[in-house]
């Protein structure tokens, strides 16, 4: 067991943590990987890319190609 908590201890950074999650239950595991997800995605403070008047306009004639092709 020494092993493994150096182990942790040593790779494990602020910047790439690494989460222990015991695996003999499932349901717990599940619910603490979720919220390791949820975590780490609100502490990455995300937001939509803003897309210039030009990209909208030429996206918008990218979609009208694809649905015209059906």
């Amino acid at each position: 067991m020494h092993a493994y908590e150096e182990l942790i201890k040593n790779t494990s950074t602020q910047n790439s943590p690494c989460y222990v999650i015991p695996a003999d239950d499932k349901s717990y595991a599940r619910i603490a990987i979720a919220s390791a997800i949820i975590t780490t995605l609100d502490e990455m403070d995300l937001e939509y890319p803003t897309v210039s008047i030009e990209k909208l306009a030429e996206l918008q004639a990218i979609k009208k190609t694809l649905l015209d092709e059906k």
